[in-house]
């Protein structure tokens, strides 16, 4: 997603390619303003609020938003004899943070005490661990996943293309009116109109997963092909004309496009990394769906 994430310029595995005369370091770190009011709540009260937080991007890794030292409340850090080292900022020291109502996060921000003379700027800046905190807002708004990356993107466009979708010999969706979703880091996303989706194709499975970005996503399995097929029946507002409709797994079914098949390429995968990685669906919490509700229609 975005700038350093699956194929991102700064990912592990890069789409493109930067045109140097000599060649690059493998590991390169990007840090820029946030220019975004961004706040941390935990047990009910904002530890950390500030219009000056830093984003920091490393390869293979979402960002993570830095807050200057001056814009964290008093009392709510207290120092650990935790200490690690990062690979390319040195010395990292760890605290507890104390939150309200007597919560207490251990281990839940970092501070890069003596940094090399390139990573100077993170001397006097504290990181909040995402899984330790109750919240993170840019302005009143509760972002989720890990902090919003401005170099992530999604285009959806129509397409009169005819897509079919195959499983062995049997027919799972034929439609002339997907939609594919183009989003920064991944493969495109071909999207099938529930009404062009054979239902008794399509076996709803236990379990759910949420994108920062798009929503929250329910799994199909197609015969014997496991989590096959998704679909985001709790789509954000942002991403609503991809609601209901049902994306599927080259590696997993066939697909073909006007007639080409369509095979799997670098970037299909979500990789998962990080130690703030937590997309799970407790943090989604009020969007999260009822087990008894239907699955995404489907034609008949």
């Amino acid at each position: 997603m975005g700038l350093s994430w699956q194929q991102g310029p700064l990912g592990r595995n890069p789409n493109g390619r930067f045109l140097t005369a000599s060649p690059m370091s493998e590991r390169l770190l990007f840090a820029e303003p946030l220019r975004r009011r961004m706040s941390v709540e935990l047990g009910g009260s904002i530890v950390a609020r500030s219009d000056d937080a830093v984003l920091l991007f490393e390869p293979g890794r979402y960002p993570v938003a830095y807050f200057p030292l001056g814009d964290v409340a008093d009392g709510v850090l207290q120092a650990t004899d935790h200490q690690t080292k990062h690979l390319d900022l040195g010395e990292t020291k760890w605290f507890d943070v104390v939150g309200g109502q007597g919560h207490v996060a251990r281990r839940g921000a970092w501070q890069h005490v003596d940094p090399p003379p390139q990573g100077a700027a993170f001397r006097d800046f504290v990181a909040f661990a995402w899984r330790a905190m109750d919240a993170f807002y840019e302005e009143d708004e509760r972002i989720l996943g890990h902090a919003a990356d401005p170099y992530h993107r999604i285009d959806i466009r129509r397409s009169s293309r005819q897509l079919v979708v195959r499983k062995g010999n049997q027919l799972v969706a034929d439609t002339h009116a997907p939609l594919v979703l183009y989003e920064s880091g991944f493969a495109p996303r071909w999207y099938v109109p529930g009404a062009d989706v054979v239902s008794e194709a399509l076996h709803p499975v236990e379990g759910q997963t949420f994108c920062p970005y798009k929503g929250l996503a329910s799994y199909y399995d197609v015969g014997d092909a496991q989590k096959a097929a998704w679909s985001y029946r709790a789509p954000f507002e942002a991403m609503a004309r991809i609601g209901d409709l049902v994306s599927f797994e080259p590696d997993k079914v066939e697909i073909t496009i006007d007639g080409q098949k369509l095979e799997p390429v670098p970037g299909q995968t979500v990789i998962a990394h990080g130690p703030d990685r937590n997309l799970s669906v407790d943090e989604v919490g009020g969007i999260r769906l009822s087990e008894n509700e239907s699955p995404a229609r489907v034609r008949e």
